[in-house]
């Protein structure tokens, strides 16, 4: 289809195929694709890992001019444009890491055509000197990265993404504005279109269903939860994973004991110096440490590819904050796994922090009220999903709003319905004794069951294991060279089907998904190399 910019969906998908290496485009990518080369605003609610930088940076490459991108994961940023350029994108970020005297340049270059996309902190939005460029430049495109992020009834409200409205205003030709987000209800779906004025927009809510995680509750005190935490550890090692916890003194608690424990561990909370976040978020998106222990802090936009579970070390306030930290497992398509552990005790804390929570001053009496029974509504449909005796998918699917019905009663892979699947197993005797104090969940008859199912890989050989880690070392030997985090030379996913299909020279490198001819000629030299051993 011939779209007003000229633009078909087949030249997006030749974008797909020749630089990031895939033959389709993920559900809902297709659409807001098609929407922004027809000059349509949009809306894309789209689960963590489901694709959704792909709905801009095509986009980004194929239209003339420059697209900016606000996004508040200024951490993020380096990584994010470096991702860009292994895959022959010209990116560039504008945000408050860059010092005073380059930030000129950098609008320079922008000017002059030297980017395809540029990411922008939300607070630059106000800069005079990021208005004034805006106020000259051709920006095709707008995209509103985290876009729950400008209401107040989400769970991670920015006041800087109210200038966005604002900011296009003084564009001297409105741009096509996309907005894209992981989990986003009515309402805040509502704000979003609101209040960043999107014209008409297509509006996309993508399967919130993640079949590749695991799911499962675990009512514990905390101080089984250290002893489960250290013996799931010890059987998941070499494996990416994240643990959050509630306070930064559980973060510091909990890192200690592991850290005497051997494990390798990093870990990151708001207390800490910038320098000290900074240095443990690189350690750990290097994989130079297996497991980082943060508060949300550590929070929106974490891309690394290969995190194969997370561990809630307690309850978030709400289930979109759950789900989002959840999702940070399994980006890459690997199976992974989601662990809640909790006790009544974490229901307490919950409430007393939404007690404590600070108002804009703008808002009035009756505002804060609703805003609060809101926050306690979040609350109470978190403590369900956590004392859930029914299939947790389902619960998770039916509170975003998504149809049940190609979902049936029982996912298997969730702790309450059992995680039956062939390709997991249930691992009762990996525990050790712990004083009896084992991990259980409630069945539907209100007994307890051990809870815990350890996800296995489908079945390889041990040599294809072997051969998977010798791409493992090479792609770490590769990115440490560069500077870079691993997941961007490739993803765990992109190593499995190379073992599966064993290519034999660029041509049929080319196949595996994740390869494209900007990676083939930068590393396939190298894996092809090691292939062939």
């Amino acid at each position: 289809m011939n779209t007003e910019s000229g633009l078909s969906i087949d030249d997006a998908r030749s974008v797909l195929r020749e630089r990031f290496g895939y033959d389709e485009f993920r559900p809902g990518q297709q659409a807001i694709i098609e929407a922004i080369l027809d000059g349509r605003d949009s809306l894309a609610v789209m689960p963590t890992g489901a694709g959704k930088s792909i709905c801009y940076q095509i986009p980004a490459v194929l239209l003339d001019g420059l697209t900016l991108v606000v996004s508040p994961l200024i951490s993020l940023m380096d990584d994010q444009v470096r991702s860009l350029r292994e895959v022959g994108i010209r990116g560039s970020y504008f945000n408050s890491t860059l010092k005073p005297h380059v930030r000129p340049e950098v609008l320079r270059r922008a000017r002059e055509g030297w980017y395809d996309l540029m990411y922008v902190a939300p607070e630059r939005l106000s800069d005079p000197l990021f208005r004034e460029f805006a106020a000259e430049a051709h920006v095709p495109l707008l995209a509103v990265d985290e876009a729950h992020c400008v209401s107040q009834w989400g769970q991670d409200f920015r006041p800087a993404y109210k200038q966005i409205a604002d900011f296009v205003s003084i564009m001297p030709e409105r741009p096509v504005v996309c907005a894209l987000t992981a989990t986003a209800t009515r309402r805040v779906r509502y704000d979003i279109t609101d209040l960043l004025c999107l014209d008409d927009p297509l509006v996309r809510v993508s399967g919130f269903d993640r079949p590749n995680l695991c799911l499962a509750t675990h009512e514990l005190t905390p101080a089984q939860r250290v002893r489960w935490i250290k013996s799931y550890l010890s059987r998941h090692r070499g494996d990416s994973g994240i643990i959050y916890a509630m306070t930064r003194k559980r973060v510091d608690d909990l890192a200690d004991v592991l850290d005497q424990e051997g494990f390798s561990i990093a870990a990151y909370h708001a207390g800490y110096q910038n320098d000290d976040r900074s240095a443990a978020q690189e350690r750990f998106a290097k994989d130079d440490v297996q497991v980082m222990v943060a508060t949300n802090a550590f929070g929106m936009g974490i891309d690394k590819s290969n995190v194969r579970f997370v561990i809630n070390d307690g309850m978030p306030l709400s289930l979109e904050e759950y789900y989002q930290e959840a999702g940070r497992a399994g980006r890459d398509g690997e199976m992974a796994e989601c662990h809640l552990l909790w006790s009544k005790g974490d229901i307490r804390t919950a409430h007393f922090l939404i007690d404590r929570t600070e108002f804009p001053p703008e808002l009035s009496l009756a505002q804060r009220d609703e805003l609060l029974q809101n926050r306690n509504r979040l609350l109470g449909a978190m403590i369900g999903y956590a004392m859930s005796t029914s299939c947790l998918r389902r619960r998770i699917l039916s509170y975003f709003g998504q149809s049940l019905n190609d979902v049936g009663e029982s996912c298997s892979t969730c702790s309450v319905c059992g995680w039956e699947e062939p390709r997991t197993h249930m691992t009762m005797a990996a525990y050790d004794p712990l004083e009896d104090e084992r991990p259980f969940s409630t069945t539907k008859e209100g007994g307890q069951r051990l809870a815990h199912v350890h996800v296995a890989p489908e079945l390889v050989t041990e040599e294809d294991e072997a051969l998977f880690q010798r791409l493992r070392a090479l792609r770490k030997s590769l990115a440490d060279e560069a500077g870079m985090p691993p997941y961007i030379v490739f993803n765990d996913k992109t190593l499995r089907e190379m073992v599966r299909l064993r290519p034999q020279n660029e041509e049929e490198l080319l196949r595996v998904s994740g390869v494209g001819q900007t990676k083939l000629e930068r590393y396939g030299a190298a894996f092809l190399e090691e292939l062939a051993r």
